[in-house]
């Protein structure tokens, strides 16, 4: 479609979020969960629909390459800049060590989870010796990475988060094994919620 310029736009969102390799035609049954949500991102980078929105990712890592991940966080930096907020349930460790924002589940999986363990920058979470998450952020954290996505803006509010307009509360919540619990989620950042399966 070298010669067509409607359809190389309307394709190159589907570039963008690594599912270049997509056949046109497609039945959507044959698509992997992460592939889903990577075509619906799609659809978000390819129009302007003005206003901002909260998008709410499942572990959209699922199944990807290494080099995949880099181009999915690319394109999740797409919609940050364009004044979204994200919300990204993820245990790969490549996205967790580049959020604006975690909030860690845990303390264990299944019955023994379903708490907040605690909550920050991947640098703070990475200091908490009762989070599993921390344990594996210091490691990342120390290796001198020469590819590093930093997705957070320089202005971005440090904990405590403040109940106000500029934060999503959650109060409360009990579904599946949480329990109870209180967190803010910070508006116009990338933030993962993480912690031990099945929280």
């Amino acid at each position: 479609f070298n010669d067509t310029l409607a359809i190389r736009h309307a394709l190159r969102p589907l570039q963008e979020v690594g599912l270049d390799y997509i056949r046109l035609g497609q039945p959507l049954n044959t698509l992997s969960g992460g592939e889903s949500q990577r075509l619906k991102l799609a659809s978000h980078l390819s129009v302007s629909q003005g206003g901002r929105h909260l998008f709410i990712f499942d572990e959209p890592t699922t199944g990807l390459h290494f080099e995949d991940i880099h181009t999915l966080m690319r394109a999740l930096q797409r919609l940050l800049e364009q004044g979204h907020s994200l919300l990204v349930i993820e245990h790969n460790m490549e996205v967790i060590k580049s959020a604006d924002y975690l909030i860690d589940l845990g303390p264990e999986g299944g019955e023994a989870g379903g708490s907040v363990v605690t909550c920050g920058t991947p640098e703070e979470v990475s200091q908490c010796a009762a989070s599993y998450t921390g344990q594996f952020l210091r490691h990342y954290l120390s290796q001198a990475a020469t590819d590093v996505y930093q997705l957070a803006y320089p202005q971005a509010p440090a904990l405590p988060v403040a109940t106000n307009n500029h934060a999503i509360a959650i109060s409360g919540a009990r579904h599946h094994n949480l329990k109870n619990i209180e967190v803010h989620i910070p508006r116009d950042q990338l933030v993962v919620i993480t912690g031990e399966a099945g929280v």
